[in-house]
């Protein structure tokens, strides 16, 4: 038996009561894009998601294949870690630091000194492909690191792959990964390779790494105390600071994560499949290209079929997303909103999951999937 877990990064459904206090009031990732592009999600719409509360632009399926509600963020952020952890079973006592005017200068520093080199460019909030296009050529003379961050708890660190080698990129980020506990508690430092010439530069997500914070004991070290494989594909190993995984499975696109998570339910196993398909949120979210986002749900969409044949008798089938990135509203960052959940397997059919007040209540499911206890927060929609 084997239960899969997908993320469509960002697509949100509708913004958190608490959403004003992010600046997010108004957000609503996944009906703006519908009604600004005339979308159609049909396979979507058959498990239900037209049925959930919010979702105004879809069909309602007049017999749901799944199970269909949303999810409240208890967490206070609207990044990908704070998200992530809630989905497995961590409630964050204090959100993580987050930097609006950019990091300390004493701390920039002595993160320059140990890594050897005589300063830093940009260190504010920033957008990743215009740091390149503003501070590349700058950077090629120089040789020092294009530093910057966003809304987000992160530290991302900027190179032309042919001014810093990839090792020395990150080495200069797990650097920084030793520096930024405590006080600087960062949720994560990404290394951000780039290429190209002047005016021409472009990233090379597929060589980005991300360095986490390890995330305390949660449903994932349940599971595989369990005796059971867990394994992560995409960047869902990197979230998570690799902790808790039997197997980790590299994808650098939706394609990619759609084709290897495909591959892992139709092998041989008891455990967990968890995939991150990341491409809503960085190539479109922050870029607010709803035509973009659009084509990406239509992409899945129109795969969620194979997912759905893939599916054993005892098998289960969740779709999730954590946070939202609405491609119409002002700003680059993400917006504080609904997760969606659908669900496919055994007693699921039409069921109605109404506002889940956690996503814990994922953590709870997964170890009542697999007949596990439980002694984390959530209750199990199981």
């Amino acid at each position: 038996m084997k239960v899969t877990v997908v993320v469509l990064d960002s697509v949100g459904l509708g913004y958190l009561p608490d959403a004003a206090q992010f600046g997010d009031e108004g957000a609503d990732t996944l009906d703006h894009t519908v009604l600004k592009t005339g979308l159609e999600l049909p396979h979507l719409a058959s498990l239900g998601l037209g049925h959930v509360p919010g979702v105004h632009t879809l069909p309602q399926a007049a017999e749901p294949l799944g199970a269909f509600g949303r999810m409240v963020e208890v967490n206070p952020g609207k990044d990908t870690s704070t998200g992530h952890w809630e989905f497995v079973g961590i409630h964050l006592q204090h959100p993580f630091q987050v930097f609006p005017e950019g990091f300390p200068q004493d701390f920039l520093a002595e993160y320059c000194r140990r890594i050897g080199v005589g300063g830093y460019l940009l260190n504010r909030p920033y957008s990743g492909t215009e740091a390149i296009r503003d501070y590349g050529e700058e950077h090629l003379r120089t040789g020092f690191p294009i530093v910057y961050t966003s809304a987000d708890s992160v530290f991302q660190v900027a190179a032309h792959i042919g001014k810093v080698p990839l090792e020395t990129l990150y080495g200069w980020c797990m650097t920084a990964r030793e520096m930024l506990v405590g006080p600087l508690a960062c949720a994560r430092v990404i290394a951000r390779p780039f290429e190209g010439e002047p005016g021409k530069f472009y990233r090379r997500e597929d060589l980005r790494k991300d360095f986490a914070l390890e995330p305390p004991p949660n449903v994932l070290d349940v599971i595989r105390a369990g005796g059971l494989e867990v394994v992560g594909v995409g960047k869902i190993p990197d979230i998570y600071a690799h902790r808790g995984f039997s197997r980790e499975v590299r994808a650098g696109s939706n394609e990619e994560g759609m084709e290897r998570t495909l591959e892992l339910m139709r092998q041989d196993f008891t455990g967990l499949i968890f995939t991150n398909l990341v491409d809503f949120d960085a190539k479109y979210g922050h870029r607010r290209n709803p035509a973009g986002y659009a084509e990406a749900l239509a992409a899945f969409d129109a795969r969620l079929p194979e997912f759905l044949a893939a599916l054993g008798p005892e098998d289960y089938l969740f779709i999730v997303s954590d946070h939202g990135n609405d491609p119409t509203y002002r700003g680059t960052d993400h917006t504080r909103e609904y997760g969606m959940l659908l669900g496919v397997g055994p007693g699921l059919a039409g069921v109605n999951l109404g506002t889940r007040p956690t996503f814990a209540d994922l953590a709870a499911s997964l170890a009542k999937a697999f007949g596990l206890g439980w002694t984390g927060p959530g209750q199990s929609f199981i």
